[in-house]
């Protein structure tokens, strides 16, 4: 299982409900901010593909695809993910024309997870975030196995969210039982 997370602020509210709902799970943590991912140079509809980038992209992406669980931590930001989680999944057009990667088929054969936390109204204001992430997901063929929306802004705010973390308790639960296959 791999956490891939968004946040641009360590040990943030997002990260707080993400462990949370992965109490006594094994995962494996990547914070987008620690990696450097170079916006997308749009190169799909070039005879010879894509150039090149000097990133930390492409051996992120192997590292992410080695898991069979993929959970995207993000908090809302404007209402949508984040930057950093936006220029990860805008390079996921570049990884479909790899062919080393085999992208499609290997994001098919997962199960994808969000996990997101916002200030304002989130329970209904980061639904088209996850509509956006079920599209991602509809079109790479990858299983969305279920989404968690967090209430909170300013630090340690989401331990106040009573709904978020009983919320997380019924995620842990599911989670758990996909890992005991």
């Amino acid at each position: 299982m791999a956490v891939i997370n968004g946040s641009s602020r360590e040990n943030g509210n997002t990260d707080a409900l993400t462990q949370k709902a992965l109490d006594g799970i094994r995962y494996t943590s990547f914070y987008l901010k620690n990696y450097k991912i170079n916006p997308i140079d749009d190169q799909r509809h070039v005879a010879g593909g894509f150039d090149k980038v000097e990133d930390d992209y492409n051996e992120l992406i192997s590292q992410v695809l080695q898991h069979d669980v993929l959970i995207f931590a993000t908090p809302v930001y404007w209402y949508g993910m984040s930057g950093v989680m936006k220029n990860f999944v805008d390079r996921f057009s570049q990884s479909l024309r790899d062919e080393a990667l085999n992208f499609k088929k290997s994001m098919s054969d997962k199960k994808a997870y969000v996990i997101t936390v916002g200030g304002d109204h989130p329970r209904i204001k980061a639904l088209p975030l996850i509509q956006q992430f079920q599209y991602i997901f509809d079109f790479l063929g990858t299983e969305f196995a279920g989404y968690l929306i967090g209430e909170a802004n300013a630090p340690t705010e989401i331990f106040s969210d009573a709904v978020s973390l009983e919320n997380a308790l019924t995620f842990n639960k599911a989670l758990l039982k996909h890992t005991e296959k």
